[in-house]
């Protein structure tokens, strides 16, 4: 069992505060992705469950056992870097084998893990080359593969699909997914874009300013953001906000509209722009550009003097300058706290 435990995990840089009283909890065999911008603290967090950085304060505790002492190499981890880290003077099988060989494991052992993770990474015919000879995508495919030889409790990846280009990270992800499930071991996921969050994870954790503000499934952390924040930072294009105004008990006015909402003193109207279709009473909203897109139109508008967003079906394409009215799907619409800036509904 690699039930990873963080309790209360800070970590400061001088006067700096990277990381403030983090507590999460991650299942046995479970995909946990960190999300969030740079600054953050997602590599931060990583580091320290790695062990290459020492917390100031909280604990970190790895299959029932207090980690936050011990040496990378005693913790039951493999780790998955950003720059692939493989050694261009080693053939493929040697830069697999090398942490088993590290531990000193005999031939037959070392082959048949090296034999099986290749097979699982489709690099088994790659194993005599040297890395020189590789592509971006098939070094990476031996980074991971060298992770997994070691048969971890846990393997940690610090944006390990960064440097491959649009089309090879689609392909590794999905590969991702299916390989890790079936080895069984617990993963946590460091990245920025949230096409691999929402993809890879089982959870994801979005972080910001050194704190876990949301984590939740990937459903969950979509259709309803616990803060302002993951609705900014979650969705291409992310949610759009409007000031509400109270006009009776649970009903507020949006650019002129009347809409149910959180009995509340102040409250703030959200929307995901693929949550809104053209009707005949809704939002007035004047077209400034618009963006087809093949399967959909993005359309950029402007409601109540703020900037707001809708993706429209293909055939729909208003003009800048025409005023067109949209209306949210009913169920869809969220409100927030302007004070607090956390969810009311």
């Amino acid at each position: 069992m690699a039930v990873i435990e963080i309790k209360q995990v800070a970590k400061n840089f001088g006067a700096f505060t990277a990381l403030h009283s983090v507590d999460l909890t991650i299942a046995d065999q479970e995909f946990m992705v960190l999300l969030g911008a740079s600054g953050c603290g997602k590599t931060t967090l990583l580091r320290i469950i790695a062990g290459l950085e020492t917390p100031t304060a909280g604990e970190v505790w790895i299959g029932g056992r207090r980690v936050d002492h011990l040496p990378p190499r005693e913790r039951g981890i493999a780790m998955v870097f950003q720059n692939y880290a493989v050694f261009p003077h080693l053939t493929v099988f040697e830069n697999i084998a090398f942490g088993l060989r590290m531990k000193k494991m005999d031939q037959a052992e070392v082959t048949r893990r090296v034999t099986r993770t290749a097979e699982l990474m489709h690099i088994e015919q790659l194993l005599k080359r040297y890395s020189g000879e590789l592509s971006g995508g098939q070094r990476q495919r031996v980074a991971v593969a060298r992770a997994l030889a070691m048969e971890p409790d846990v393997i940690l990846m610090d944006e390990p699909l960064s440097n491959l280009d649009a089309l090879l990270r689609l392909e590794m992800r999905a590969e991702l997914k299916g390989v890790l499930a079936e080895s069984n071991t617990t993963t946590i996921y460091v990245t920025h874009d949230q096409v691999e969050a929402m993809s890879l994870a089982d959870r994801i954790s979005v972080m910001n300013g050194g704190r876990i503000v949301q984590a939740a499934n990937p459903v969950e952390v979509y259709r309803n953001p616990a803060a302002r924040f993951v609705g900014s930072f979650i969705g291409n294009p992310p949610m759009n906000f409007l000031t509400a105004t109270p006009v009776g008990p649970g009903k507020w006015q949006v650019a002129g509209q009347t809409y149910d909402g959180p009995h509340a003193q102040a409250a703030e109207f959200a929307v995901r722009p693929e949550d809104l279709h053209p009707a005949d009473h809704g939002l007035p909203a004047e077209v400034r550009v618009v963006e087809p897109l093949g399967p959909h139109t993005l359309v950029t508008t402007t409601v109540a003097g703020q900037p707001f967003r809708a993706v429209l079906e293909s055939t729909l394409m208003p003009r800048p300058g025409d005023v067109i009215h949209l209306a949210p799907v009913p169920d869809r619409i969220r409100w927030f706290d302007p004070a607090t800036q956390t969810a009311l509904c």
